[in-house]
């Protein structure tokens, strides 16, 4: 990647730097873009050194002393800590945020926001809901109520500091204009699109099932051999092939059936919505992630399945023999080759949450999987229903049962007429985008 022509004197900023998220994959970009830019963060862990592949300059105070898990806890301490970052000793700073990073001065301060922060505006309800705390969420939802008006207010205020919005698409843009006032310029962000957009070069799921076959004898009727749970963080589908070939024959046997999702486990997702609708239509659904949720999804799933199981045994039609018995595959996070394999096989990927973009269709949609969408945020910018994808209206499970009936009479199959709605969201587009908006900074 080239390095721009500038002699700014840069300096980069995020909420924190503790995941490999979608924040996170477009501060790699920038980092890639200016290598000699500092990175200042609330919170750093060196566990995603290996996701940056260089070493970084991350500049941190006294938060990155608390524990990583903490951060939602600490909403205070971090407008606090960004409030008293002064950087105006930079010719430019750009800061990467959904929270409280837009809160830096700077003297020319770029604020790539994906959305003014949810729990405080649009997503407040829904968080107040189901905080996500577990046995803690009615302490949660109290702190919440008694925090909130004084966060919203110094959250306005942050607002105020950067000298320039960029955001990641038309919902977001209207969202910064409805809760900060100001103005923003759409910039999708950096997706690897070149990368899933090239064939398969290792095909894990197929050598797996050879594998199975050749060696069928070393598990037993089955099929199962449990994975240690100690081993989960470094799963893989090589892992997977070699420790759980119950997997892997779920996913051959129903190569070009299942539906996809990957992401992060939590309950405004909505991924309970999605494996009613798929159960009770009897659909093979493959969920791929963790979080918070997981446990919850878990038991949903068999539950739902299990009571499909007596009502197939009470009714008077018999079982197809193509229905799976299980028809939720739970995976852990997995790395992208093995995302890309699993995309290779599914018949659509189906993302059944309201989110300001979704990098992960994005990537599904360059690899010519079709995408099956809740009508709303982000997915407004990309999905074409009928061409790349098919939308559903309402976020309940009978909407998008509704609309999986419909794609599976009518499944979109050519993968050259999906791929290139991808293409404006490249990298490459994005480093362009960036480029354009410096031009007028001068050092």
């Amino acid at each position: 990647m080239d390095k721009p022509e500038t002699s700014l004197n840069i300096a980069l900023a995020c909420d924190w730097l503790t995941e490999t998220g979608g924040a996170e994959q477009v501060i790699k970009v920038l980092h890639d873009l200016f290598p000699d830019a500092p990175i200042y963060t609330s919170q750093y862990r060196h566990k995603v050194d290996d996701f940056y592949g260089s070493f970084l300059d991350v500049r941190t105070g006294y938060l990155n002393l608390l524990p990583s898990h903490l951060r939602r806890f600490i909403a205070p301490l971090r407008q606090g800590y960004f409030k008293h970052l002064n950087l105006d000793n930079y010719d430019l700073v750009i800061s990467v945020t959904g929270c409280d990073a837009k809160y830096i001065k700077g003297k020319n301060h770029i604020c790539y926001c994906h959305v003014p922060t949810q729990y405080y505006w649009c997503k407040y309800n829904d968080y107040l809901k189901n905080p996500g705390f577990g046995p803690l969420n009615a302490l949660a939802r109290f702190s919440l109520k008694m925090l909130t008006p004084r966060l919203r207010k110094n959250d306005l205020a942050a607002a105020k500091c950067p000298t320039k919005y960029l955001t990641i698409s038309s919902y977001s843009k209207k969202q910064i204009k409805k809760y900060y006032k100001r103005e923003s310029q759409i910039l999708p962000p950096p997706v690897a699109v070149r990368y899933f957009s090239q064939p398969v070069e290792n095909d894990i799921i197929k050598a797996g099932k050879c594998q199975i076959e050749k060696s069928s004898n070393k598990y037993n009727k089955n099929g199962k051999k449990q994975i240690p749970k100690t081993e989960q963080k470094s799963y893989t589908l090589s892992t997977i092939v070699e420790k759980s070939p119950e997997s892997v024959r779920f996913l051959w046997n129903n190569r070009g059936k299942y539906y996809l999702n990957y992401s992060r486990q939590v309950n405004w997702k909505n991924l309970d919505t999605l494996i009613t609708a798929t159960v009770e239509l009897g659909l093979p659904l493959v969920l791929v992630g963790d979080g918070p949720e997981h446990e919850n999804l878990v038991k949903l799933a068999k539950k739902l399945e299990k009571e499909r199981r007596e009502k197939e045994l009470f009714s008077n039609s018999p079982r197809p023999n193509n229905s799976p018995r299980d028809l939720v595959l739970f995976l852990p996070t997995l790395p992208r080759e093995d995302l890309k394999n699993l995309l290779k096989y599914a018949r659509a990927f189906v993302f059944p949450s309201e989110e300001p973009f979704g990098i992960a269709p994005v990537e599904a949609l360059a690899s010519g999987c079709p995408v099956v969408a809740l009508k709303a945020g982000g997915a407004l910018d990309y999905i074409k229903s009928g061409k790349n994808g098919l939308f559903y209206v309402k976020n309940t499970a009978g909407s998008l049962k509704y609309a999986l009936k419909h794609f599976e009479k009518h499944p979109i199959k050519d993968k050259r007429k999906i791929k290139p709605s991808a293409k404006r969201f490249s990298e490459e587009n994005f480093i362009k985008g960036i480029r354009n908006t410096i031009k007028g900074i001068s050092a």
